[in-house]
């Protein structure tokens, strides 16, 4: 196959691309910024923010090195507090949904779509049983301008497909972690966050005490994007969006105690309220990924976080 990867530089897009590789694919990245983990596959940098003129064969003047058989789309500004703060990036995120799809539109080409579990709000508000399948997401509960960039971009795609006959996958992720996520100067994540600061025994502040989220394990989550990229190309699934999650909830107590056990050091540790924008509850409803992907996630949270300090502490 042929994959054009936008995002390829951060975590999950450089996880998928050396995945890809290893498979003999061809891969092109586009991303802003440079990639500080491999030099195993090309990428072009460009701010897909832009406004471009011409889609034929690229974005403006940059040209892609092969017509793909599939856009895997990861580019986007992310972390919800810094939206909050910069709504400008929420519609930046919105432009660069539209120009890949401008892209598939005038290429004829597959999309594969990175959303989140943004979109369903916070659902413990609205939803008695907090049942997460993808058929409940109640877009009136957005809870953020980054919540709102990913429902535009889902609806952007969703019209592709009615008026341009495009087919997708759309894929609603939920706190992925593991290797190569530890750029927390550029954009604070909570997991790499809390690892670097609990062992550099400087503190930490735990906003939620009771909230309960559905933290993924990076190759897990791969191995579900994986296999929606080869049954889209294939033809084999179309037009479908699926949670990619592991389907268990966790605290963010829970999550530092398992950093403690890792790091055999203990948290100087701050309980404070949740912060405006936040999802204070989601665990995923996976059945929809194991039935059309034969999705099995391995990696539970625990064990996740003792892989991911190994390969921290490799660094």
């Amino acid at each position: 196959m042929k994959i054009l990867l936008t995002g390829s530089n951060g975590e999950i897009g450089t996880n998928l691309a050396l995945k890809l590789k290893e498979e003999n694919h061809e891969v092109f990245g586009i991303d802003k910024r440079r990639n500080n983990w491999t030099d195993e596959f090309s990428y072009l940098l460009l701010d897909l923010s832009q406004k471009f003129s011409t889609f034929d064969g690229g974005f403006g003047d940059a040209v892609m090195p092969f017509k793909p058989d599939v856009v895997v789309h990861f580019a986007a500004n992310a972390k919800v507090h810094e939206l909050v703060k910069h709504p400008s990036r929420a519609m930046d995120n919105i432009q660069i949904t539209f120009n890949v799809l401008e892209y598939c539109r005038v290429n004829n080409v597959p999309i594969v779509f990175s959303s989140s579990r943004e979109v369903y709000g916070d659902i413990h508000r609205f939803n008695d049983n907090k049942i997460t399948g993808e058929h409940r997401a109640d877009f009136k509960f957005t809870e953020s301008p980054y919540s709102a960039s990913k429902i535009s971009g889902e609806a952007l795609i969703y019209s592709y497909a009615k008026c341009y006959n495009l087919s997708y996958i759309v894929f609603r992720f939920s706190n992925v972690y593991g290797r190569y996520d530890t750029d927390i100067e550029r954009m604070e994540r909570v997991i790499p966050l809390f690892i670097k600061r609990i062992d550099s025994e400087e503190p930490i502040t735990v906003y939620g005490r009771d909230k309960l989220l559905d933290f993924t394990y990076v190759l897990d989550c791969i191995e579900g994007i994986h296999s929606g990229i080869e049954k889209l190309v294939n033809s084999n699934l179309r037009n479908e969006t699926i949670n990619l999650a592991y389907g268990e909830g966790h605290t963010l107590l829970e999550l530092v105690k398992y950093i403690e056990e890792n790091l055999n050091k203990k948290a100087k540790l701050t309980i404070a309220d949740s912060q405006i924008g936040e999802v204070t509850y989601y665990v995923a409803d996976i059945a929809k990924a194991r039935n059309l992907l034969g999705y099995d996630p391995k990696t539970p949270l625990r064990e996740g976080i003792k892989k991911h300090i190994e390969w921290y502490k490799s660094l």
